[in-house]
């Protein structure tokens, strides 16, 4: 891979390889590359903020982000997000990262979809959100210079990434359409059918056993 992006480092440590080999193997190119364009830009945000991370771990969680996509890390009852983040915390706990460190990690990626909340949090878990936001729906995208830019695509292709993006989260969400309720993925349900609803939050506390 290119190993230095508008002056963000790609970490080549053992544990960085280890990472990049495993998620290589499970992902194909489509989201493997979004998953390091997100660890870039979040890195870039990240050094014109000036903030201090841990860019080994900004870089696995960024990896692992939508592995709960691919089949070989997807349940039937979790988020796809807790699905990866659990995969993160299993391969640093495997490798004795300190368990500190391997919550950061879970906390980044269970939270990347989540809006209004990450951006206040630590900064591997915003900057994790961050580089998601700018690389899917363009949030903070005229934060980058175009050279910024076309530097991350040159090294890591878009492709049809919009239409495979779109194509493998709705798979993900009709595969288990209880875990979406409460979270931006039904929004991805509702797109491939207008007619499908979901629980009511309102009727729900109306209906629960209580008396009042």
């Amino acid at each position: 891979m290119t190993s230095v992006i508008s002056g963000v480092k790609i970490p080549d440590s053992k544990l960085a390889r280890e990472a990049t080999e495993l998620v290589r193997s499970y992902e194909d190119e489509m989201l493997f590359n979004h998953s390091v364009r997100v660890y870039v830009f979040g890195a870039m945000k990240g050094q014109r903020q000036k903030l201090k991370f841990d860019a080994e771990l900004l870089y696995v969680a960024a990896l692992f982000h939508d592995l709960g996509l691919v089949d070989h890390y997807h349940t039937q009852t979790k988020r796809f997000e807790v699905d990866g983040a659990d995969a993160a915390r299993d391969f640093l706990r495997a490798r004795d990262i300190g368990e500190a460190q391997a919550d950061l990690v879970w906390e980044a990626i269970a939270l990347h979809t989540t809006p209004g909340i990450p951006q206040y949090m630590r900064p591997e878990i915003a900057l994790t959100n961050a580089g998601v936001l700018v690389d899917v729906v363009g949030v903070g995208f005229d934060e980058y210079t175009p050279e910024q830019r076309e530097q991350v695509i040159s090294a890591f292709p878009r492709g049809d990434f919009k239409n495979e993006f779109l194509k493998v989260q709705t798979c993900s969400a009709l595969k288990k359409p209880q875990t979406t309720f409460g979270t931006v993925n039904f929004d991805y349900i509702e797109d491939h059918d207008p007619s499908f609803r979901k629980p009511n939050a309102c009727t729900r506390i109306r209906n629960t056993p209580w008396p009042s």
